[in-house]
């Protein structure tokens, strides 16, 4: 199924092609097209590859080093970068923190951390979830107390993605206990390599280490690190959110890419003697999702095109969007790995946790190593960025205001 799209829009699009084709290293390409998830290596390492074209933070503003592009070719880039298979960048530090500190942080941590950003020199994690404060965000009970001149943190966090990646750390802390629980909260930037810090790897389904536990105990941070005001990292958090749950909870780009690995694979795959994407059930329940995923991407665009108002949703638009877009990733997972039939019940090791891993042969066709791994790790897709129930609720409130 294909989208028609201006003149202008087609060839910005093949410019980027050509600079995926001219400068994407195969080897990373092969790992982002096995579902492998991105290494420090790659995601830092891509990252500079497109600061040297000036490309490396499509979404921010010119004034920051962004490249200047419509909302449509920043959608476009995203696109051809995900079916090219190039590693996701550090989006914790491009995509989600860096809006916060150029929207609301002060001028001396915009020059201070946006460059290092834009430049691939510093990966950033995000310390939000807590052990009983995961999809009720709010309830969360990391301290920052006022000690002079600094902060002291104390707490922990949980499902902190790629925290052993890490070199810095944006964190919500309570720093006024008495406040409604909302209104208590405060945004800090910290080096993960203050004393005091420990982080704990959490083992996850597919047998990778991406997600940590980590501590705080009684961890200095200078107060200059406060995101704006104090107790009010709340409202800066729901900035972030919005843009996490509407471009990056519903991946249309990623769906496209399982798309077009699913219709390669069912070429090559065979049942009954004859290739398996002609088998009629498979080849209607091919269709069915990419019916789907062409929904989705087109509701994306609209939004891209026309932005959220209350007449159109509002608040609920990135809700919707990361609800469906969950859904077919997992269903879309699922689909990769009944192609492979038996061999997905195989375990094929990540060979971004163990390099050493890139040279084993495995059973099966060359495209089954990152499949199984990668529909694991879809389960959790629905849980975070916020839980899909919790999302239904947000939807049902702003729509029917229930």
């Amino acid at each position: 199924m294909e989208q028609h799209e201006s003149t202008d829009i087609g060839e910005f699009r093949e410019q980027i092609r050509q600079f995926l084709r001219d400068n994407l290293p195969a080897d990373m390409a092969y790992r982002g097209q096995n579902g492998f998830l991105s290494s420090r290596e790659d995601a830092l390492g891509w990252q500079k590859i497109l600061a040297m074209k000036g490309w490396s933070v499509p979404h921010w503003p010119v004034e920051y080093g962004g490249p200047g592009w419509s909302a449509v070719e920043r959608y476009v880039f995203d696109e051809e970068c995900y079916l090219a298979g190039a590693p996701l960048v550090n989006t914790g530090g491009v995509a989600l923190l860096a809006p916060v500190i150029y929207t609301f942080g002060s001028e001396e941590q915009k020059q201070r951390f946006l460059p290092d950003i834009r430049e691939g020199n510093v990966f950033w994690v995000q310390g939000f979830s807590e052990p009983g404060a995961g999809s009720d965000l709010a309830s969360l009970r990391t301290t920052a107390v006022r000690d002079g001149d600094d902060y002291i943190i104390n707490g922990q966090k949980i499902w902190t993605s790629f925290a052993l990646y890490g070199d810095w750390n944006f964190v919500l802390v309570r720093t006024d206990p008495a406040a409604k629980k909302q209104a208590g909260i405060s945004f800090i930037l910290l080096d993960l390599k203050t004393p005091g810090v420990t982080i704990r790897p959490i083992e996850t389904l597919e047998g990778s280490h991406h997600l940590a536990e980590v501590f705080y105990d009684n961890v200095r941070v200078p107060a200059k690190n406060l995101v704006g005001e104090e107790n009010k990292g709340w409202d800066y958090t729901k900035f972030l959110l919005f843009s996490e749950r509407t471009f990056y909870g519903a991946e249309a780009p990623a769906l496209k890419r399982y798309l077009s690995k699913a219709k390669r694979y069912a070429m090559q795959q065979s049942l009954n003697g004859r290739p398996l994407i002609e088998e009629p059930v498979f080849a209607s329940r091919l269709a069915e999702l990419e019916i789907e995923v062409m929904a989705l991407d087109t509701s994306v665009n609209r939004v891209i095109a026309h932005g959220t108002f209350d007449r159109n949703g509002g608040s609920a638009i990135g809700s919707i969007l990361k609800v469906r877009g969950t859904e077919l990733h997992q269903k879309l997972c699922d689909l990769l790995v009944d192609i492979i039939g038996d061999y997905g019940a195989y375990f094929y090791p990540d060979s971004n946790e163990k390099p050493e891993y890139r040279a084993l042969l495995h059973p099966g066709p060359s495209y089954a190593p990152g499949l199984t791994g990668e529909l694991l790790y879809r389960r959790a897709s629905s849980i975070y960025g916020g839980a899909n129930e919790v999302q239904r609720n947000i939807i049902s409130k702003s729509l029917f205001r229930f």
